[in-house]
């Protein structure tokens, strides 16, 4: 039976109910069988009772206010405890049925309360065995006592278990809904990341590519009309840039290593990079590499090459600078990257902000790409004395980098 005051139905306290249901009704029968049986006075009397007993909790269950309102579940229960004295004062078989009564108390009444009607009910069932039999004994009121108590110990063990199970459901109600926040928040920084990444992979590669395909036809523009060859050759080289182009287009699809990291070293690679720099442009763009090589990670050799191919786009559109050099260092627990240019330098503390139209990503691509190694990227310029830009990279990104060693890089 479901009031405000029980749990939610639930198929094993649907059971429980009809089990009380039919020990009522089987205590019931009993009390007016044996009357009759027996021969005893007002047996009559008795069956009446037990009847409209019967009936008087038969409704209780079928009223919709009973089971919704605490108020009209206690004016029920005070009914049948009535009916229940009636009879107990009719035969002394009746003070069987105070068990399942204490147990309809506990489930239906506040605590206090419910506590309250127990011991009231379990001293009307002490009292009237009593006077039936005539006498008192310890052994008349261990009965009806120890009832009340397994009642008592039953009912509020049940309500603890029930409490726990509804606070543990609770907690996986919240703890599902938690997982899915933060599946969510992860797949939100998982689209965040990988937008962050393709933009610099685009900055780092098609931009600067399609930048350089630009500068090739100005100057085959400029030199068309006085010097045809010039202009075929920058005609040619720009043709080239855009087959490089297409093959990074290319690699974007299908998620491969850079084109200019395949069948080669990245030593090989920045090597190339600097020839075909100098072939394509007015500088001279050198490569050193200095101590033994070591295998490196695949990330590594990525962020090294992208920065590399950023740097020198940099110096190619801004710096106005006749040389660069590209220096790959292998220093035992990391690596190295260094790019110098004689150009015209800038103020690093007055750089203007990033303007997307012009491509203004590059050092913010090229720190985050060092970040999300653990590496370091510094940066030495002055209006007037070029550039130098430096990269170190620890080849165990979960040990800390050790501090730049100026001595021990000149020696290796």
């Amino acid at each position: 039976m479901n009031t405000t005051a029980a749990p939610a139905s639930t198929p094993t306290t649907s059971a429980l109910a009809w089990c009380l249901h039919l020990l009522v009704v089987g205590l019931l029968a009993l009390t007016a069988v044996r009357a009759v049986a027996d021969g005893r006075p007002h047996a009559g009397w008795v069956v009446a009772v037990a009847a409209v007993c019967g009936l008087v909790y038969a409704v209780g269950p079928a009223l919709p206010a009973v089971r919704r309102s605490r108020r009209a579940a206690a004016l029920w229960l005070a009914a049948v405890g009535a009916g229940w004295l009636g009879l107990l004062g009719l035969s002394g078989d009746a003070v069987w049925l105070a068990f399942p009564l204490n147990f309809l108390q506990l489930h239906l009444l506040p605590r206090r309360a419910g506590l309250v009607a127990v011991t009231a009910t379990a001293a009307a069932a002490i009292a009237g065995y009593a006077a039936h039999q005539g006498t008192f004994g310890v052994a008349m009121a261990v009965g009806p006592a120890l009832g009340a108590a397994v009642a008592v110990a039953v009912v509020w063990g049940y309500q603890a278990l029930y409490r726990e199970s509804d606070q543990r459901r609770r907690l996986i109600e919240e703890l599902t809904a938690t997982r899915s926040d933060l599946a969510a928040a992860q797949h939100t920084a998982g689209v965040l990341a990988e937008r962050e990444r393709l933009a610099r992979e685009i900055h780092d590669t098609l931009a600067q590519g399609l930048s350089s395909i630009q500068l090739l036809l100005r100057a085959a523009e400029r030199a068309l009309p006085t010097a045809p060859d010039s202009a075929a050759r920058y005609v040619d080289q720009a043709r080239q840039a855009a087959v490089d182009n297409l093959a990074e287009a290319r690699r974007f699809v299908v998620a491969l290593t850079p084109p200019g990291l395949e069948g080669t070293t990245l030593a090989g690679a920045l090597e190339r990079l600097c020839a075909t720099t100098g072939t394509r442009h007015r500088i001279t763009a050198d490569f050193l590499r200095v101590g033994e090589p070591v295998p490196l990670p695949t990330a590594h050799e990525v962020a090294l090459l992208r920065i590399a191919q950023s740097a020198l786009a940099n110096t190619v559109r801004h710096a106005d600078a006749r040389s660069a050099t590209v220096t790959l260092h292998y220093l035992g627990d990391r690596v190295a990257l260094d790019v110098v240019d004689d150009g015209q330098g800038y103020d690093p503390d007055h750089l203007p902000a990033p303007d997307p139209e012009a491509g203004g990503f590059g050092l913010a691509a090229m720190r985050s790409r060092v970040d999300a190694l653990g590496g370091t990227l510094t940066i030495e310029s002055a209006p007037g004395d070029g550039t130098a830009l430096a990269v170190r990279l620890p080849l165990d990104p979960g040990g800390p980098l050790p501090a730049p060693d100026p001595a021990r890089e000149a020696h290796q």
